[in-house]
């Protein structure tokens, strides 16, 4: 089966990538020939991971899916949440979300939070979400180089270490996109 993932990021391809059973052929927006940004003007998660996917299934007539993914933090009433990539402006800069992040709660000892992925699939004129969502915390600074966005200051719970500190294996099987990837998977597996 070929499925387009409607996603620029990399990372989250490479991350995808390691989850999806061989049958399953990950087909990117680069494979494509889709080089546009994907506008993601809804104000909740799910409303932009179906945006995304309705998108790609419009414009180019083949089932796909589309994720979307916000850090959740109790002490900023939920923020940043569905704004989570541009939290501290349009350009996305991974540093400044998480300096601004840290900077807003240097007073609070041990901030909760969570991260939530939603996916949307199409596939056969269906449209299913599935959802993924780890609860943790948030450094007081930045620990490890791996992973992308929030990782190096987000400690899921059950561990000492932050996602840019474990190895992508772990992360992948505990992740709020693993875990909404795993039911993603077990429904592709079942059609």
């Amino acid at each position: 089966m070929d499925l387009v993932f409607a996603t620029h990021n990399a990372n989250k391809l490479k991350e995808v990538r390691l989850l999806l059973p061989k049958d399953i052929r990950l087909i990117s927006l680069e494979d494509l020939g889709c080089h546009e940004d994907i506008p993601e003007t809804e104000s909740t998660l799910e409303a932009n991971a179906q945006l995304k996917a309705d998108y790609i299934t419009e414009r180019y007539g083949i089932s796909c899916f589309a994720d979307d993914t916000g850090l959740i933090i109790d002490a900023l009433n939920g923020a940043p949440g569905v704004h989570s990539a541009r939290f501290a402006g349009e350009e996305r800069d991974s540093d400044k979300n998480m300096e601004k992040v840290l900077n807003e709660l240097k007073n609070i000892s041990t901030p909760t939070a969570r991260f939530k992925t939603v996916i949307a699939l199409n596939l056969n004129k269906e449209r299913i979400l599935f959802e993924g969502v780890i609860e943790g915390v948030i450094t007081k600074e930045k620990y490890g180089t791996e992973g992308f966005g929030y990782d190096p200051i987000f400690i899921p719970k059950g561990y000492d270490q932050t996602f840019a500190q474990l190895p992508l294996e772990i992360k992948n099987q505990i992740s709020h996109r693993g875990k909404a990837l795993q039911k993603l998977i077990a429904y592709l597996v079942k059609h």
